[in-house]
C-alpha cells in the first residue's frame, strides 16, 4: 500500500507514520531523513541539495523528487511506502504522480488552538533528537532523555508564535492538497480534536480507516 501522510505540524502524523509503517511491512520514508542522509553519505543528489542549501535557497522540487524517486526504486519499497513531509505544495504533488500511483492519503485533522498546545509541549533530546511531549508522553525523569540520558529541551520552532507562522505557511501551501486528492477519492480523515489524545488512541485511529480501505 503507498500511502501519504498529510496534516498541520504537530498533528502527530510523523509519529503515527512511524508505527503504522511496520504493522504494513513498508518503509517510513521523511523527506528530513532523506535529506540528511543523502547528505552525509555524500551523494550525487545530496551534494546538489546541500549546495542549495548552504547558499540559504530552498531546494528546488525538481531535486528533492529526483531523491525520492531513488528511494522509491528501492527494494523495501515494492511492497509499497508511507510518505511523511512530502507532497508539500500541489506542484509537488503533480511531480510524485509522474512517478508513482498512491493508494490512499490519511489527512490528520487538527484545530489550531490543539496544535498550538501540543507543540509547545512537545520537547526533544539535545543528544539523541528523540521527542517528548510533556502532556501525553514525557520522559521518566523530568528533562532526562529515557533513549540516551541527554537533556530533554524544547526547539526553538516549538514557541508558540512560531508554531502559529508555520500553520499559516501550511494553510497556504498545503492544505490545497486535500482538495487536490479528494477530487481523486484518496482523502481518508482522521479526526483528532481531543488535547490529551495518547499516541496510542491515534494509531488506533489511523489503522481502522486504512483497516476500511484496504478491506
Amino acid at each position: 500500500m503507498k500511502i501519504i501522510f498529510l496534516g498541520p505540524p504537530g498533528s502527530g502524523k510523523g509519529t503515527a507514520a512511524s508505527r503504522v509503517a511496520p504493522k504494513f511491512g513498508i518503509p517510513h520514508i521523511s523527506t528530513g531523513d532523506l535529506f540528511r542522509k543523502n547528505i552525509k553519505e555524500q551523494t550525487e543528489i545530496g551534494k546538489e541539495a546541500k549546495q542549495y542549501m548552504d547558499d540559504g535557497k530552498l531546494v528546488p522540487d525538481e531535486v528533492v523528487i529526483n531523491m525520492l524517486k531513488a528511494r522509491l526504486e528501492e527494494d523495501d519499497c515494492q511492497e509499497g511506502f508511507i510518505l511523511d513531509g512530502f507532497p508539500r505544495t500541489t506542484p509537488q504533488a503533480e511531480m510524485l504522480d509522474g512517478i508513482t500511483e498512491i493508494d490512499v492519503v490519511v489527512n490528520m485533522v487538527v484545530p489550531d488552538k490543539i496544535v498550538i498546545a501540543r507543540n509547545s509541549s512537545r520537547v526533544s533530546c539535545s543528544k539523541c533528537g528523540e521527542i517528548y511531549n510533556l502532556r501525553t508522553m514525557p520522559t521518566k525523569l523530568k528533562g532526562v532523555c529515557d533513549k540516551c540520558g541527554g537533556s530533554v529541551v524544547r526547539r526553538p520552532d516549538d514557541e508558540p508564535d512560531v508554531i502559529k507562522k508555520r500553520l499559516n505557511i501550511y494553510k497556504e501551501q498545503t492544505e490545497p492538497l486535500i482538495e487536490f486528492y479528494k477530487k481523486k477519492g484518496l482523502i481518508r480523515d482522521v479526526i483528532c480534536d481531543n488535547i490529551d489524545q495518547t499516541p496510542e488512541q491515534t494509531l488506533e485511529d489511523v489503522l481502522k480507516v486504512l483497516e476500511e480501505f484496504s478491506s
